[in-house]
């Protein structure tokens, strides 16, 4: 068959028809995964939607009717009176607008009255301040304990007073600067090679691995105070768990397992990261095997599968991984997306509502009803509508994030009868981002017992930062605390607890004592 014979045989025109509809479609999938990984990279992170009023274009169909003719602006003449200065909030201790409390250190620096000034034709007769802010680089301080040897007299023993005790027998570390490693490296991301740096030239010759070790023998003291955090966490009625990667372990030789953190969030503001080497649902079985109440989390197949297992178990979905499945959708059909955006969009104007007011349970249940539900009414009706479009495939964009909220329906509309549950789980999201800046920090984890030392410490400073306590002072008080404290009560140096019994007299590092 000749060539033109074979282009013009109907089945061969069908089949580069065919073909050519496919790589089209491919095309275009290929172009939304290119345009996705650059906003990744270099687009805006905030998932703020911010809309121009447009006075001809009402926000949701059916609210009113544009108006056909702008109306007359009135026009009135303001007066007013300019004040003569800035005037300083009562929170600035100096006239500059420098703010500071007492635990700041203030060094005092006498300046001397010039030559010019001296004399007989001059006199001191007053005093003006200036406060200027100052710092010093990162410094350390050896702790010289001077300790007597007495003779006793009645048989000439000799007795040498003993030192204080340290963290663990026989270590060189005080508490300070063991809390100083944690706090630098998993509150601030500062890698232990790079505080190592820092105490060499600080003059200061100690092995990077003597670092490691504080670590370890830190979190391993610090244990039983997040298993009894977690314990309580899972007593709250509702719950928020997600999950985040991390690098962990070797699967090979020059090559990094990929585990995983399955942060929890309890209704007491308080966060544990439990660690799991896989992202299997195993885990989630085996931490929330005895848990009842409402689990909220995003629309991963594995939680869904989990609650349908446990009657007790209520389901609770995020409205903003929901709200994000269009964002991605916007390209393939902006108007469409828009109008989801906007329908979602009242929902948490109803939240900022909540919060704005400072409603308390009963309320909050009463204004939900009265306003978030016809908005959650309205949106399910938009998305029917939506899902007969006869253009839209199934692999359109908009198709599957129709999909994916017409499927979770009823796990987005729990929040509408219960206060306690939240909206999305953003609050969870903020409170695991120190996991991956920590990634781009210190990396990976070489082994999984790093890994779950990570996830212990992160667990005490995160909630710290929540309940805001400066996780310096809680880490000198805790790691002494816990030695002389009953394991019956361990709960009482979770950071919340610890807040209300100890934090206005917590123990102080040797340190400390002698600089006051």
């Amino acid at each position: 068959m000749s060539v033109s014979a074979e282009a013009t045989d109907p089945s061969n025109r069908e089949r580069l028809t065919a073909r050519v509809a496919e790589l089209e479609q491919r095309n275009r999938e290929l172009t939304r995964q290119l345009e996705w990984f650059r906003r990744q990279l270099f687009g805006a992170k905030s998932e703020r939607r911010l809309v121009e009023e447009n006075p001809h274009q009402p926000l949701l169909a059916g609210f009113g009717e544009p108006s056909t003719q702008s109306a007359p602006v009135a026009m009135q003449t303001v007066t007013y009176e300019r004040r003569a200065g800035k005037t300083r909030s009562q929170a600035c201790v100096t006239e500059q607008g420098l703010r500071f409390d007492a635990s700041v250190p203030v060094e005092i620096i006498p300046i001397a009255v010039p030559e010019a000034m001296r004399g007989e034709d001059y006199e001191i007769i007053a005093e003006k301040v200036t406060h200027r802010l100052a710092q010093r680089p990162g410094s350390y301080v050896v702790l010289k304990y001077v300790r007597p040897v007495v003779k006793r007299k009645t048989d000439a023993v000799l007795l040498t007073v003993p030192a204080p005790d340290a963290l663990w027998e026989g270590s060189v570390a005080d508490v300070s600067v063991v809390a100083g490693v944690l706090v630098d490296k998993f509150a601030f991301h500062l890698p232990l090679y790079r505080q190592h740096q820092r105490l060499a030239m600080a003059g200061v010759t100690i092995a990077r691995s003597t670092l490691t070790q504080w670590v370890h023998r830190a979190c391993a003291l610090l244990r039983p105070i997040v298993d009894a955090l977690l314990r309580h966490i899972l007593l709250s009625r509702t719950l928020a768990m997600d999950e985040t990667p991390i690098k962990a372990g070797q699967a090979k030789r020059g090559t990094l397992k990929t585990a995983w953190y399955w942060p929890l969030y309890g209704e007491d503001d308080e966060v544990v990261f439990t660690f799991s080497p896989t992202r299997g649902r195993a885990h989630i079985e085996r931490v929330l095997a005895d848990y009842e109440g409402t689990l909220l989390s995003d629309g991963a197949s594995a939680y869904a599968q989990f609650a349908r297992e446990r009657p007790a178990l209520v389901h609770a979905q995020c409205w903003s991984h929901t709200r994000r499945m269009f964002v991605k959708a916007e390209e393939s059909d902006p108007g469409a997306v828009a109008e989801a955006l906007e329908l979602i969009g009242a929902l948490y104007a109803v939240e900022a509502q909540i919060r704005t007011e400072g409603l308390d349970a009963e309320a909050t249940l009463a204004y939900r009803t009265e306003h978030a539900l016809p908005a959650v009414e309205a949106f399910f009706a938009w998305c029917d509508a939506h899902c007969h479009r006869m253009e839209l495939t199934p692999s359109h964009p908009l198709a599957k994030a129709l999909a994916y909220a017409r499927e979770r329906e009823g796990a987005l509309r729990v929040y509408l009868g219960d206060p306690t549950v939240a909206i999305d789980t953003n609050h969870l999201e903020r409170a695991l981002r120190p996991i991956p800046m920590g990634r781009k920090a210190w990396n990976f984890c070489w082994t999984e017992v790093g890994a779950e030392y990570v996830g212990i410490i992160q667990s005490l400073v995160t909630t710290c930062r929540l309940h805001g306590i400066n996780p310096y002072t809680y880490l000198v008080d805790v790691l002494q605390r816990i030695a002389i404290h009953p394991d019956s009560a361990v709960e009482e140096l979770t950071p919340r607890r610890w807040k209300a019994l100890f934090a206005d007299d917590p123990l102080r590092s040797d340190l400390e004592l002698v600089t006051r």
